[in-house]
């Protein structure tokens, strides 16, 4: 495997995981039970023989609730897991003792050393919409421009309580999730909007923010799936998000607002396969991005939906190797071909039969079991070693290697310059070996982590640099070494 890090791509910011639904409960379990859960989705320790207590998250995804969990049954959601609390009241006071168990869970990520934070909606409060409820009707937005300086307000001021109660202030803020989208389903909290709805509620949260003196930045637009990023699709007033938002000559521009980062998110929602078109909807993404100076793209939220051109289908838990391959090659597509400066997956702890949990828990309030799904250790393959600040390099298989997509490979170097990681996925039935070769320079010796059928990011023996790395079948390898 030929390696060149002169030749560098995107810088990484974090990899993250949310909070929605389930944290409102297991934050409220017994101590040793919630404790375990929080060491295993953001630990960077080890337990005594060296193998990892967790997958080191680098940052942590708050569910911003629109008040559905108060209306109760007349919230309409029949789910009451997908339900929300809200901190304000019907007066317009805010109570800070509620969503008390994700906020144990914000404190447990900043206890083991998480350093970012996000807040996120997915809809407004429900004192604001249009509906009175949390979700919307007919396809329209659920939010009248009337109320965007309230909502920017209530955003505002739940950075700033957050900030108060637990010393954590939120990096970003995200106000809509998936705007192209109609939410008239009452599955969940959530709501559409257009551009140009987008547009004039980020104005208002900018100056909501500004006013109260907060460094929070917002994060546009979370995009259901990453085409709505670069083109129309089938929705023309929620498409050509890069341009709608980031281009000066857009009627919706807000790109130079101080507030808003030169960030802008999507989904990888139904565009995973099949593998080669998938690929070519990401350089399409990374191209689009490219035109914009100084814009970076995150993958902010993710986990295995449908059937995926038959490939795998979302339904039904898998706790082993199948979905946790489809998981790292979708990681490694979004990284090495998107240029994703951040990955984020959805929820981290499901109670559902579905492909959408890190790790997955009886569905049960006040106590019970959990389990961990292999997909959580893909994960840490990736989370745990490419830390914040580290730089993708060029990373290529010798020739006759990777046949089918069966073996892919990205690498990146540490914020220090010091370390070079990587990370190859190996989906064949068959094992094989790697040689490390880096441009003129000397690797030491690699340390590998492997999460295998068998194994949870085990640690291997240490290899000399010149000797050729060992690939179990059907694993995700990742290999540290030093950069002498």
């Amino acid at each position: 495997m030929l390696l060149d890090d002169t030749k560098t791509y995107q810088t990484i910011d974090n990899f993250s995981a949310s909070d929605a639904w389930a944290c409102q409960f297991v934050g409220q379990w017994p101590a040793a039970k919630k404790d375990a859960i929080a060491d295993l989705l953001f630990s960077i320790d080890d337990k005594a023989g060296g193998q990892p207590k967790g997958i080191g998250l680098s940052m942590w995804r708050f569910n911003i609730g629109a008040g559905s969990t108060q209306q109760g049954e007349q919230s309409g959601i029949r789910d009451e897991w997908h339900r929300a609390e809200s901190f304000m009241l019907p007066d317009g006071r805010y109570d800070w003792t509620r969503q008390a168990g994700q906020v144990w869970f914000l404190q447990a990520a900043k206890k083991r050393g998480v350093k970012q934070f996000l807040g996120f909606l997915n809809s407004p409060p429900v004192q604001y919409t249009i509906t009175g409820r949390a979700f919307a009707e007919g396809g329209k937005t659920n939010l009248a421009p009337a109320n965007y300086e309230a909502t920017a307000t209530f955003i505002a001021n739940v950075v700033q309580g957050v900030k108060k109660t637990t010393s954590i202030t939120f990096d970003y803020v995200s106000p809509v999730n998936e705007p192209q989208w109609d939410w008239s389903d009452p599955k969940q909290e959530g709501s559409p909007f257009r551009n140009e709805e987008i547009s004039g509620l980020t104005k208002a949260l900018d100056k909501a923010l500004i006013t109260q003196q907060l460094p929070t930045k917002i994060l546009l637009t979370e995009a259901g799936k990453i085409n709505y990023l670069f083109a129309t699709e089938d929705k023309p007033d929620r498409g050509e998000q890069i341009n709608a938002f980031f281009s000066p000559t857009a009627s919706t521009y807000v790109g130079n607002l101080p507030s808003v980062a030169r960030t802008i998110a999507a989904h990888s929602y139904f565009t995973t396969s099949p593998y080669n078109q998938a690929v070519a909807t990401r350089q399409q993404l990374a191209d689009k991005v490219a035109t914009v100076d100084k814009l970076n793209y995150w993958q902010s939220e993710y986990c295995i939906l449908g059937d995926n051109a038959g490939e795998i289908n979302g339904n039904k838990r898998d706790l082993g190797m199948e979905a946790a391959l489809y998981l790292a090659r979708t990681i490694h597509m979004d990284l090495a071909v998107a240029n994703a400066a951040a990955w984020q997956w959805w929820l981290a702890i499901s109670p559902y039969d579905y492909k959408d949990g890190l790790i997955y828990i009886d569905k049960t309030k006040a106590d019970g079991n959990y389990q961990v799904s292999k997909m959580l250790w893909a994960l840490g393959n990736y989370s745990r070693y490419i830390r914040p600040g580290a730089v993708r390099v060029d990373a290529r298989l010798e020739q006759n290697l990777g046949i089918d997509n069966q073996l892919l490979v990205s690498a990146y170097r540490s914020a220090t310059g010091k370390q070079l990681i990587t990370v190859v996925v190996n989906s064949a039935t068959t094992p094989t070996d790697l040689r490390l070769k880096l441009g003129q320079k000397k690797l030491g010796s690699v340390r590998t982590y492997t999460t295998s059928a068998t194994t949870n990011l085990q640690p291997g023996t240490v290899i000399k640099a010149d000797q050729p790395v060992h690939l179990a079948p059907r694993s995700i390898t990742t290999l540290v070494s030093d950069i002498r």
